[in-house]
């Protein structure tokens, strides 16, 4: 049985944060003599964590909201198709993939409510333990780092999917106070983040008794992840190498503990999405409710096929006769050279799915429109009792939303940008190193495919093949983990990969004939409409829309 804290989803929502642009419908309201216990305040903190997978009420499309971002990090970017039924099946999504977005889809409406919803309840907790005086100072201490921390996460996925935002914190407001506008400039946003984060740092123990609360590793990691986005790469250099002198983390051995749900909490997780099935609540919608489309179909798994990897994404793990990243966007044959993380990352016919069989061109439920490839990077064997072999087929495989190889790559980046390359090429090397050992295997123990990862022996020639370098290994590392889109976004590359992926991509799949992606517009998603028909005028829409 996995050891993770309880994600109760309370009936109680916050009467003080239900107006406006947040529009949450309050289904009862706590009383100050219903919070005068601990275990009720408790309750509300553990609350708080709840909407971390996107799921924000009784229905079951937390697929609309992923925690996991696999909608606008994977699908709008160059390593996934929307996949499914074809274009009319979440057709949303399929105009988020050719960069037709509006302001009415469910998925940028819903995704905006699952983080106001956690923001929402972040603020009540806070209230409530400011409020109560049954905690000791080191009870309070730490559950304020914890709410500090998640109010962080909550903001920065609104960030960097929406861009401007309004910002509600724990001071108490009267109804009409909640009109609020999205005004606040880059700075003040990030400024009002990383504030949330150093108190989180401030505040949280180096571990913690219940698996799956939030640790210092955690708001660390976090702000190296801030720096990254606003480019102040000293503070990503010295903030990693604060988490590593606490000699708490280091990578898993094997790349693929990463997606195994009977080895999570290992040395390489700073701070996942907890997930469970079978434990006792209805319709098991703790399990990976955000991802349960993505099962690949076939004879094994319901027949649903969404986050289709790219052929572009398949053919960036093929690897030269050295070793190294072949970047000649090429097809992968069958005797090509092939990093094996492709293998733990993308379903393909004839290697070997998990515990199963070999995955088969026929398991794809569109071929015609998505091609064959299926995603598997998180995927649990219907076999594993981790495995929920019934509707809503979900598992209780975590999810990561910062890994050590992540951060690690965050310095490398950092380092290429201010000119330690032989730094850089060292961290490159260790995830390789990684990379190298985590083969897939045939059911008769045979590698399942021409394998072959090596090191970078020479130095970089210069900070351009060094960015490259460390910019490839973040793709093959992070691959189909709600990453890519925006990174392109915060290189500035996003119009330039988007539209050179679509101009290569439609000759394979017609339905991106029309796809572009407009630089100044399509780095950031809509404002819902919902939400500025309610804001009386003081939300703005991005520009574009």
């Amino acid at each position: 049985m996995k050891n993770k804290i309880l994600l109760l989803v309370l009936a109680a929502t916050f009467a003080s944060c239900n107006k406006d642009f947040l529009d949450e419908q309050p289904k009862a309201s706590l009383s100050s003599t219903d919070l005068n216990n601990l275990a009720a305040v408790e309750a509300l903190i553990t609350a708080a964590y709840a909407p971390l997978g996107g799921q924000i009420d009784d229905a079951n499309n937390a697929f609309n909201s992923p925690g996991t971002n696999w909608t606008f990090g994977d699908v709008v970017s160059d390593d996934a198709y929307k996949g499914g039924g074809g274009v009319g099946d979440q057709n949303g999504m399929h105009l988020m993939e050719i960069f037709l977005t509006n302001a009415n889809i469910i998925d940028v409406e819903r995704k905006w409510r699952a983080c106001y919803e956690g923001i929402a309840r972040v603020n009540r907790a806070i209230q409530a333990v400011n409020g109560f005086a049954g905690m000791t100072d080191a009870q309070r201490t730490t559950r304020l780092g914890e709410l500090h921390l998640l109010r962080g996460h909550y903001y920065f996925d609104l960030k960097k999917i929406y861009n401007h935002i309004p910002w509600v914190d724990e001071t108490p407001r009267a109804v009409t106070e909640y009109d609020i506008p999205n005004n606040l400039s880059d700075a003040e946003l990030w400024k009002n983040i990383e504030n949330e984060f150093l108190l989180a740092q401030a505040n949280l123990p180096a571990k913690q008794t219940d698996l799956g609360r939030v640790t210092k590793g955690a708001a660390t990691a976090y702000l190296a992840k801030l720096y990254l986005y606003t480019k102040d790469y000293p503070k990503v250099i010295t903030t990693v190498d604060a988490l590593l002198a606490t000699g708490l983390y280091r990578l898993n051995d094997n790349y693929h503990d990463n997606f195994d749900p009977t080895k999570e909490h290992g040395p390489e997780s700073l701070f996942a999405i907890e997930r469970s099935i079978r434990d006792g609540t209805p319709n098991n919608f703790r399990g990976s409710l955000d991802e349960r489309l993505l099962n690949p179909g076939g004879p094994y798994y319901p027949v649903y096929g969404f986050d289709m990897p790219s052929q572009d994404l398949v053919n960036a793990f093929k690897t030269t006769a050295a070793g190294l990243p072949q970047t000649d966007k090429s097809d992968v044959g069958a005797t090509d050279f092939v990093d094996p993380r492709l293998d733990h990352t993308v379903g393909r016919p004839g290697v070997q799915f998990l515990d199963l069989a070999p995955y088969a061109a026929t398991w794809a439920r569109d071929a015609g429109t998505y091609g064959v490839f299926a995603f598997k990077k998180r995927m649990v064997s219907s076999r594993s009792a981790l495995y929920l072999n019934q509707f809503p087929w979900v598992s209780a495989l975590n999810y990561d939303i910062i890994r050590l190889a992540d951060v690690l790559l965050f310095k490398a980046e950092a380092q290429a940008e201010t000119g330690n390359l032989e730094g850089a090429r060292t961290i490159v090397n260790q995830i390789r190193r990684r990379a190298a050992n985590d083969q897939v295997l045939n059911a008769n123990g045979t590698p399942a495919a021409n394998y072959k990862v090596a090191e970078y022996a020479a130095p970089f020639a210069n900070q351009e093949a060094a960015r490259q370098a460390v910019r490839t290994e973040r793709r093959l590392e992070m691959a189909l983990e709600g990453q890519r889109f925006f990174d392109l976004v915060r290189w500035g590359i996003a119009d330039q990969v988007m539209n050179e992926h679509f101009a290569r991509e439609k000759t394979k799949r017609t339905y991106l004939a029309t796809a572009r992606f407009v630089k100044g517009t399509h780095e950031y998603f809509p404002i819902p409409q919902s939400q500025l028909n309610l804001s009386k005028g003081l939300l703005k829409q991005n520009a574009g829309y």
